[in-house]
């Protein structure tokens, strides 16, 4: 017998309402507690002689060799804020890290195993997947007092297939509230389809048309436990504020793809020099 899906009637109502759906205690204590101190392990091997940093507010500028390299790495990337005039850490690499990506679900054995579970696979099931793939993975830090803001994105933007088929799965490593940077969504939004994307081509990276401006009373929080799991269709709106408070909001964020009858774009940002292998054939 195959994987069957696990989401109910009114999950999948839900989700196709309002382009988003929150599962609690998606991930156990032991399942987080693992996560993070891997990562901890992580962060103290990590030589931070070379920087990089990442920032959605100055995407074209700061996207670097490194960024592009780390499809298929554990790749490490600094906040903006965390360096002072002469280029110098502020405080500890453990507190101005943004996050580590594009491929610990692959290469890291503790985060491999989660994103192999069948209890997300058969949330895949539920959504209609017939052969997906993880295409990326990111720790996410979101640090006290200088973790950067996430702007309004779609996911499709970024990682295109023909057709669609981009899915965020978002999991709290902490609690995110609006004081420490939680995600906010316009419900529904997914409906209008693609606003944008994002291209890579010879001379660098670009997006085929301007932002919209967006109401901020249109958003509305997602505050959650940790343990949680935010599951974001492509096209949904969302973003995440600066952290300016005295607490972390560590998050493990992956996304999905489809790759059956569905064709990645040549001219998005992560290209593999190896095809990822699917969690499922159904």
């Amino acid at each position: 017998m195959g994987i069957m899906g696990s989401f109910s009637s009114e999950q999948l109502e839900a989700f196709n309402s309002q382009g988003f759906i929150v599962i609690e205690s998606f991930a156990s204590p032991e399942e987080i507690d693992g996560m993070r101190k891997r990562m901890d392990h992580l962060l103290d091997e990590f030589d931070c002689s070379s920087v990089s940093i990442f920032s959605t507010k100055n995407q074209k500028e700061m996207t670097d060799d490194h960024f592009f390299e780390s499809a298929d790495k554990v790749s490490f990337f600094f906040e903006e804020k965390a360096f002072d005039d002469d280029g110098n850490l502020k405080q500890s690499k453990q507190l101005s890290i943004n996050k580590v990506g594009h491929a610990l679900h692959e290469i890291e054995p503790v985060f491999k195993k989660f994103c192999g579970s069948e209890k997300l696979s058969s949330m895949l099931v539920s959504l209609g997947y017939k052969r997906p793939v993880i295409i990326q993975s990111m720790y996410i830090f979101k640090q006290p007092g200088i973790g950067g803001e996430v702007v309004p994105h779609q996911d499709n933007s970024f990682l295109y297939t023909d057709p669609p088929s981009c899915t965020g799965l978002w999991l709290a490593l902490e609690d995110a509230t609006v004081v420490n940077g939680c995600l906010w969504a316009i419900p529904g939004s997914h409906k209008n389809g693609l606003v944008r994307r994002f291209i890579r081509e010879d001379e660098g990276v670009r997006f085929d048309r301007p932002s919209p401006d967006y109401d901020h009373k249109d958003f509305v929080s997602v505050e959650v436990k940790a343990g949680s799991l935010v599951v974001i269709h492509g096209d949904l709106i969302h973003q995440s504020f600066e952290n300016q408070s005295s607490k972390s909001r560590h998050a493990l964020s992956l996304h999905v793809v489809d790759t059956n009858n569905h064709v990645w774009a040549p001219d998005n940002w992560l290209r593999r020099r190896v095809d990822p292998e699917p969690l499922f054939v159904s």
